[in-house]
């Protein structure tokens, strides 16, 4: 099921019991949570870590991060001290002074939702042994946002509908879902638009169900939205295949031969014919290889890639010319 789940992400929200939450925090306030918790993080034996002051970077590292997903846009752009640290395969971020003091964030490629949950779990109970959180008996883990009370876990799936989207279900989806207790976001999470048909999908509740429980759940439902959009692959291709792969072979040839292109465009173009992969219809290529694309087009990245800050139309030109080479 790597053709429609991305990644897979498991977040949590911790706080320090005796510190102001970062809405009242100084500045005093906020290097002192940095420091601490890099103290402890370093002592950590089994994960090794890099650690970034967020204000330090210039800005162009910044943005590369929030298109990896290892920090939010918040993080950022955020006014007080913050800061970051992860993992040297870059499965594991821990946001410092977001919204929240803490931010524990694991992601992996395609369906590991449990093996991202280990993880999470393991730093939380190693980073909970050196640090005093901020928890009730009654509520739980206290949050910033009251959403995040209780468990203060988000797991989410980074999901590829493109069959769904073209056949006009995702609202129906959407609106049926969200009853559910399910949130639907875009590409880079909330307030983001669903940009290359790619939708994340997490659950809202996090107060009053145990963390397994929360998972299971926004599992079950992932399962039930993959097996519509394998459904919806079916019928397009049995009720209009000539359109299908018209559809997807353009895409192709435009990704293969284009000498100037953008981000968005690009992200289009690669949804379709990640699809025609899925579908078997080309065979010229793989997901893997769109993949990697999927992470190389965005604006940040490939001027890190190259080595060099660029116009938007030199971007465009160079994006061009990395997804040739990739595809060939």
């Amino acid at each position: 099921m790597n053709d429609i789940v991305i990644t897979s992400r498991i977040r949590l929200a911790r706080n320090l019991s005796d510190v102001p939450f970062t809405i009242k925090m100084n500045d005093y306030d906020a290097a002192n949570v940095i420091e601490r918790v890099k103290n402890v993080i370093l002592k950590n034996k089994q994960y090794h870590f890099d650690f970034f002051e967020i204000k330090k970077l210039p800005l162009i590292k910044r943005q590369v991060l929030i298109e990896k997903h290892l920090i939010s846009p918040a993080l950022a752009s955020s006014k007080i001290k913050s800061a970051v640290a992860i993992d040297q395969n870059e499965n594991i971020s821990i946001m410092i002074n977001e919204e929240d003091h803490l931010r524990i964030q694991v992601l992996y490629r395609g369906q590991q939702i449990q093996k991202a949950w280990e993880d999470a779990n393991r730093i939380d109970d190693f980073l909970e042994q050196h640090l005093p959180y901020a928890y009730d008996e009654t509520w739980g883990y206290l949050t910033s946002c009251p959403t995040n009370v209780g468990t203060g876990l988000r797991a989410s799936f980074m999901l590829h509908l493109p069959a769904l989207t073209l056949l006009g279900y995702m609202k129906g989806i959407i609106d049926t879902i969200t009853k559910l207790g399910i949130a639907v976001r875009g590409f880079y999470g909330e307030g983001s638009e669903a940009a290359g048909n790619l939708y994340q999908i997490s659950n809202q509740i996090t107060l009053g169900q145990p963390e397994e429980d929360i998972i299971a759940n926004v599992v079950s439902i992932t399962n039930q939205i993959i097996e519509q959009e394998q459904q919806a692959r079916l019928r397009l291709l049995s009720e209009n295949r000539a359109f299908v792969e018209d559809k997807v072979y353009r895409a192709y040839g435009i990704l293969k031969y284009a000498r100037n292109i953008s981000s968005n465009e690009a992200l289009k173009l690669i949804s379709d014919v990640r699809m025609g992969i899925s579908m078997g219809i080309i065979k010229e290529t793989t997901i893997d290889k769109l993949d990697v694309l999927l992470s190389l087009i965005q604006p940040a990245i490939i001027q890190d890639y190259f080595g060099r800050e660029m116009t938007p139309d030199e971007r465009d030109i160079k994006r061009a010319e990395l997804i040739r080479k990739i595809l060939e």
